[in-house]
């Protein structure tokens, strides 16, 4: 039988370039095919390293028959490179539906790890995290989202939220009504440039953001009940 290739999900920087395993370097240089969230940040890396690697995206719109040419490729003997737009693939992004899929087929999955904001934002919380959920990106529907805070508002671990620009208002004052003005820690663009941590109640935070200009992505650690 002739040697299949293995597939390596390669954390990346969140932010900081030099954010990254010296091991994810060496498996970024080596690998025959790697596949990317977003080519253009993906380039913008490669290239800070100095790294020349065929390179393809895998999106949320991407056809499933990408997914299956990829498998074939790995089948095939090719070693592959997941990584996603920023932190550790397969977290809230559809290099989930490529690592299922290898895994049906037998494929070796290795991983590579390293940053994540999920993990980031919990360490420099100070909310317990022996034991904790997370939640990801609540849903853009109010009405749902709503119901999902209802259901766990009596939960007495550490929550985590991600959250976008654009929803981050909303979501604080539905967390706030619904679940208690409690203690929370909201980290913006991790690790970059312009990064920012709040910490206080949800009503306190929310006093902070508003009259801003609201920009970049959101992790939301918020005290269990």
């Amino acid at each position: 039988m002739a040697k299949r290739g293995n597939l390596f999900v390669v954390a990346t920087p969140i932010g900081n370039l030099q954010d990254i395993t010296l091991r994810a370097l060496e498996v970024l240089k080596e690998v025959d095919l790697v596949v990317a969230e977003d080519t253009r940040k993906a380039m913008s890396l490669l290239s800070y390293y100095g790294i020349r690697r065929p390179l393809i995206s895998l999106h949320r719109h991407t056809p499933t028959k990408r997914i299956e040419e990829i498998v074939e490729r790995l089948k095939g003997g090719e070693d592959v490179a997941l990584i996603c737009e920023a932190g550790t693939p397969g977290i809230s992004d559809p290099g989930a539906d490529l690592v299922k899929r290898c895994g049906e087929e037998g494929i070796k999955i290795l991983p590579i790890p390293g940053p994540s904001a999920l993990t980031a934002a919990l360490s420099i919380s100070g909310f317990p995290a022996q034991n904790f959920f997370f939640f990801s990106f609540p849903s853009r529907k109010r009405s749902k989202r709503r119901k999902m805070l209802q259901q766990i508002k009596d939960y007495p671990y550490t929550l985590v939220f991600f959250e976008s620009p654009h929803r981050i208002l909303e979501t604080l004052e539905d967390i706030r009504e619904i679940m208690g003005d409690r203690k929370m820690v909201l980290c913006r663009e991790l690790t970059k440039l312009y990064e920012e941590t709040l910490r206080g109640t949800v009503s306190e935070v929310l006093k902070e953001l508003r009259g801003k200009d609201i920009k970049g992505e959101f992790t939301i650690v918020l005290e269990g009940k």
